[in-house]
């Protein structure tokens, strides 16, 4: 008998609203997602914003540097129409831990590729404490010294090693994960078969496959024993995964 495995929609239901927003994040846990996967950085002056690029030009038209940005700034910017929707704004992350329902779980990405990441792990992770938040949240990233700066800093929270595909898995599975994957390992979906996800489980780490769009991929890797599914369109893996 297959595990259960509940859906996570990425960056809020990506497919049916602008990505990283308050209503892609509300329209994923009305279409029946059990949480939502976001991103965070810091801004220019030094808030936690919700954003996936570094750069705006693909979400807002604007040459942007959000790391260089101050929030007055970033919070005019229209992260809706450029992508073909009705005009949204970029949340903080303080603005989806009010919006979102009790029930949600979030899986929150720790988005920064240098060594130093000015503070953001610590001052998340100081946030999901604050908030009560432990509970439901879980911090990931691709970068595995943000997450040893949790583990030091706040060593009870949830964290997961999101496996980067263009990097060497064997060096991010035995190298970086013992040390820093606590709770859950993050593989991109193709790199998930039944033997190592066996081997994970056996590890005592929840699996969370991205980003999976495909009722038939996602049938597969409930099969294999998936505990979380991260897709852009959450209504439809919903459906797909009640036959």
């Amino acid at each position: 008998m297959s595990r259960p495995m509940r859906i996570l929609g990425h960056r809020g239901a990506s497919a049916d609203a602008p990505e990283n927003t308050l209503e892609a994040f509300k329209l994923a846990m009305e279409q029946g997602a059990d949480g939502v996967e976001l991103d965070v950085m810091r801004c220019g002056s030094g808030e936690l914003v919700v954003c996936h690029d570094e750069w705006l030009d693909r979400l807002a038209h604007r040459h942007w540097e959000v790391a260089r940005t101050p929030w007055w700034k970033l919070a005019k910017a229209d992260v809706g129409t450029p992508l073909g929707f009705a005009p949204a704004r970029m949340p903080t992350l303080e603005q989806v831990f009010d919006a979102l329902p009790r029930r949600a779980v979030m899986n929150v990405e720790l988005k920064c590729d240098a060594f130093d990441d000015r503070g953001l792990s610590v001052a998340v992770a100081e946030l999901v404490e604050a908030r009560g938040l432990a509970d439901r949240v879980f911090l990931s990233s691709f970068n595995p010294l943000c997450l040893v700066r949790v583990a030091r800093s706040h060593p009870a929270l949830r964290r997961g090693l999101l496996l980067d595909p263009d990097r060497s898995l064997s060096r991010q599975l035995f190298g970086w994960a013992p040390v820093t994957a606590k709770t859950s390992i993050h593989p991109w979906s193709g790199h998930c078969t039944q033997a190592r996800v066996a081997r994970w489980h056996h590890a005592g780490l929840e699996v969370a496959a991205w980003t999976v769009d495909e009722p038939d991929a996602a049938r597969r890797l409930r099969a294999m024993g998936v505990d979380w599914l991260i897709t852009n369109r959450p209504g439809a893996m919903k459906k797909a995964l009640a036959v």
